[in-house]
C-alpha cells in the first residue's frame, strides 16, 4: 500500500517503466497465472515468476522509493518481472493479496534497506553521504568512510571555478563576435559554430553554459521572428558570464542562483547536511522524463499540503534505464525536504521519510479501493495569480523558463493561433506554450474537460502554459510529447 493506505493505478505503475518495450512486457505478465507465492503488506510487495530457467525469479518491491529487486538477468530498471507484479498488485487483492509477512528471500532485501536507509539518514545529519532514490537491487556501493580532505576539496572548487570563469569569458567573445557581425550571420553559420563553442564549455565544466548555447544554435531554425528570439538569448547568456564573472558583487541567493544556472550544484550530502529541511506531506502533481541523447532528466514536482511550497526534484540515468527517483503522480509522501540555494528555491531533495502519516487529509490522492470515497483536484488558483506567481519568481531569478501552478476552473480551448486555456471567472485566457503544438494529449485534455472548467498543473512562463496533469477526478499525466527546454 502507498502512504494513503491505497493501491496504486496502472498508469502510475507504466510510469515507471524505462521504454514502451518494458510497459508491453510487464502487461503480458500481470497474470495471476504468472505469479506465485505473490503477497503485498504494509510497504512491500512480492511474488514469484516463471521464466526461461529452472527456478522463479524472486521479485520484491519496497513502494517507499520506490526500490525493485528481481532474480532475472535484464538489465532494465525496473525489469518486465516488476512492473508486471505491480500491475498485478494494482489490479485487486483478486492477484495479489494483502496480508501476511513476506518470505524469508524478500524480508531480508527489504531489511537491508531499511538498516542501509536509517544508516544513511544518520551520516547525512553528521555530514556524511546522503540518501539516494529507489534502486534496482537495492545495494550500496559504499566506500573506505574515510573523511574527505577539506583543503583538497577546496583546491578542486577552486579549479574548477576557474575553468567556468575561463568558459564564460570564451563565450563573452563568441557572443560578441555574432553581435559585431549581425544576428543575419547566425542563420548561415549553422551549427558547426556553436558546436565547437559547446565543446568548450564542455571542458570547462559549465554544462549550464553548455546548455544555453545549444539553445542559441537551435533558435536560427525555429521559425518567423527568431532574431527577436536570439538577441533575448544572447542577452540572457550575457547575464549569467557577467553574473558569474562578478559572483562577489551579487547578493548571496542571487549568487546561488547563478552558480546552479552555470552547473555547479550542491552535493546531497552537504546539501542535507547544513540546510534546513521542511516536514510536509507533499503532494506529487506531475512527472515529466526528458533526454538530450546522454542523459535521461526526470523532474517530478511536489507541493506541501501544510507549507503550500512548491518543489522539483531531479533524477538522472543514461538512455535505456529508468531515473532511480520513481513517484507517482497523486502520492502523497511524508519526507523531511531540503531547498536547493537560490535566489528563489525550487528545486529540492528528499532528507527522511516519515511512516507515519498525519491525520489531516489529503487534497488529492490515487484512486481508492471500491467502497473508498475518491478525492477530487488539488486546490488551483486563477490565471492572474499564476502569473503573479511566475513574474514573482522571474523578477528573482532572470533566467527561469516557467514556475509551477495549479490552475483551477480552466477552460482548454484550440485556435488557428494555438490552444488556451480560458478562466470562466475573470474571462481572461493564458495562451498554452506554442512548443506544445502537436500534442496529442491537448485533445485528451478537452476530452477529459467535454468543454467545461478543469484543474490543470504545469509550467507558467513567458511562453505560455505547460500542462503537465490535469484530474479526471484522478490524476492524469498529459506527457504525451514533452516541450523541450529547460531555460528562458
Amino acid at each position: 500500500m502507498n502512504p494513503q493506505g491505497e493501491r496504486w493505478t496502472a498508469e502510475q505503475v507504466l510510469a515507471l517503466a524505462p521504454d514502451a518495450a518494458s510497459r508491453t512486457a510487464g502487461g503480458k505478465l500481470a497474470a495471476a497465472g504468472t505469479w506465485s507465492g505473490a503477497g503485498a503488506h504494509g510497504q512491500a510487495v512480492w511474488g514469484l515468476c516463471s521464466g526461461s530457467g529452472s527456478k522463479p525469479y524472486q521479485t520484491v518491491v519496497d513502494l517507499n522509493g520506490p526500490g525493485y529487486r528481481c532474480g532475472c538477468p535484464s538489465r532494465k530498471v525496473p525489469c518486465k518481472h516488476v512492473l508486471g507484479l505491480l500491475l498485478l498488485w494494482a489490479s485487486g487483492e483478486g492477484g495479489v493479496p494483502a496480508g501476511g509477512e513476506p518470505p524469508e528471500w524478500a524480508e531480508q532485501w527489504l531489511g537491508s534497506r531499511r538498516e542501509r536507509a536509517e544508516k544513511l539518514a544518520a551520516g547525512a545529519r553528521d555530514g556524511g553521504p546522503g540518501p539516494g532514490g529507489g534502486a534496482r537491487d537495492g545495494a550500496g556501493k559504499g566506500g573506505s568512510g574515510g573523511a574527505a580532505d577539506p583543503e583538497a576539496a577546496r583546491r578542486r572548487a577552486e579549479r574548477r571555478a576557474q575553468r567556468i570563469a575561463a568558459g564564460a569569458t570564451e563565450l563573452e567573445r563568441r557572443l560578441a563576435d555574432l553581435l559585431r557581425d549581425g544576428l543575419a550571420s547566425a542563420d548561415r553559420a549553422g551549427y558547426g559554430a556553436w558546436d565547437e563553442t559547446a565543446a568548450r564549455m564542455i571542458d570547462a565544466q559549465a554544462p549550464g553554459l553548455e546548455a544555453r548555447v545549444r539553445e542559441l544554435a537551435a533558435i536560427p531554425s525555429s521559425g518567423p521572428g527568431w532574431p527577436a528570439r536570439l538577441l533575448e538569448e544572447c542577452a540572457l547568456a550575457h547575464l549569467l558570464n557577467q553574473g558569474f564573472l562578478h559572483l562577489d558583487r551579487l547578493p548571496e541567493k542571487l549568487a546561488a542562483t547563478t552558480r546552479t544556472r552555470v552547473g555547479l550544484t550542491t552535493p546531497v550530502a552537504e546539501l542535507l547536511a547544513t540546510e534546513e529541511t521542511i516536514r510536509d506531506r507533499w503532494l506529487v502533481l506531475g512527472r515529466q522524463d526528458g533526454t538530450d541523447g546522454r542523459l535521461t532528466t526526470r523532474r517530478i514536482w511536489l507541493r506541501g499540503e501544510r507549507t503550500h511550497r512548491m518543489a522539483l526534484l531531479l533524477s538522472f540515468s543514461t538512455p535505456g534505464q529508468s531515473p532511480e527517483l520513481a513517484l507517482p503522480t497523486g502520492l502523497v509522501l511524508d519526507a523531511d525536504l531540503a531547498y536547493y540555494p537560490a535566489a528563489r528555491p525550487l528545486r529540492a531533495a528528499i532528507g527522511t521519510r516519515h511512516e507515519e502519516v498525519a491525520e489531516a487529509a489529503s487534497p488529492v490522492a490515487p484512486p481508492a479501493a471500491e467502497g473508498c470515497e475518491v478525492p477530487g483536484a488539488p486546490e488551483g488558483c486563477d490565471v492572474e495569480t499564476a502569473l503573479v506567481a511566475y513574474g514573482a519568481a522571474l523578477g528573482e531569478d532572470p533566467w527561469l523558463d516557467g514556475w509551477p501552478v495549479v490552475l483551477a476552473d480552466v477552460v482548454p480551448v484550440p485556435g488557428d493561433d494555438g490552444w488556451q486555456l480560458a478562466d470562466e471567472r475573470s474571462g481572461s485566457a493564458l495562451p498554452v506554450d506554442p512548443r506544445c503544438a502537436g500534442r496529442t494529449d491537448l485533445w485528451q485534455l478537452m476530452a477529459i474537460s467535454g468543454g467545461g472548467p478543469v484543474t490543470v498543473f504545469g509550467e507558467c512562463g513567458h511562453r505560455g502554459f505547460s500542462p503537465i496533469t490535469t484530474w479526471d477526478p484522478t490524476p492524469v499525466s498529459l506527457i504525451g510529447t514533452a516541450a523541450q527546454g529547460g531555460t528562458r
